[in-house]
């Protein structure tokens, strides 16, 4: 059991006998009395949304996942196409079951799927990425001043903030979690 209140994006939680991924929370605290959290969930079967709300306190059952290390293959249209490394077993995941991960994905990834009751419902990626820029603007002398750095485009269509000093055809390293610069690769 977990408290509400640890909810986290990207969750998978049973509620009433449903697993659920948590698609969106908000914390609402009152002057006197109990906070309310606020949740969006995806049901993982039917792909419904769904608004619940909880008491502050209140505790929810954690979905029991399995992880197994699988490597991305490729897409076709509106599935991504993942085979497990131990058993060579494949599996098709749609682009709602996947969501933003999608971002990050390059062909021959590994990564890890994540099962529940031997079903794919989700992948895991790796916390860092290397991607390719594929456009961004010049640098001009006298640019380094604000700080700050320009968008980018990446191969897989991800638009990030890079540092002045990077230019189209590099390779950079982006963090999974938050969408954002590490390093050059």
């Amino acid at each position: 059991m977990i408290e509400v209140g640890d909810l986290k994006k990207g969750m998978c939680i049973v509620v009433d006998n449903v697993i659920y991924r948590v698609v969106d929370f908000n914390k609402h605290f009152t002057a006197r009395g109990s906070g309310l959290i606020r949740t969006k969930l995806k049901d993982l079967k039917t792909g419904l949304v769904r608004d619940m709300n909880f008491n502050s306190g209140e505790k929810v059952e954690e979905a029991d996942l399995s992880f197994r290390p699988a490597q991305y293959l490729y897409t076709d249209g509106d599935h991504y196409h993942f085979m497990v490394l131990d058993t060579y077993e494949q599996y098709a995941l749609t682009e709602d079951e996947i969501g933003d991960a999608r971002l990050y994905l390059t062909e021959s990834m590994e990564l890890n799927l994540v099962l529940f009751e031997d079903r794919p419902i989700s992948i895991q990626l790796p916390n860092v990425v290397t991607l390719k820029v594929v456009k961004t603007e010049p640098s001009f002398k006298g640019d380094t001043v604000s700080g700050g750095g320009k968008p980018a485009l990446l191969e897989t269509g991800l638009k990030i903030t890079v540092p002045y000093f990077v230019q189209p055809d590099e390779y950079i390293r982006v963090d999974t979690r938050t969408g954002e610069y590490v390093e050059r690769a």
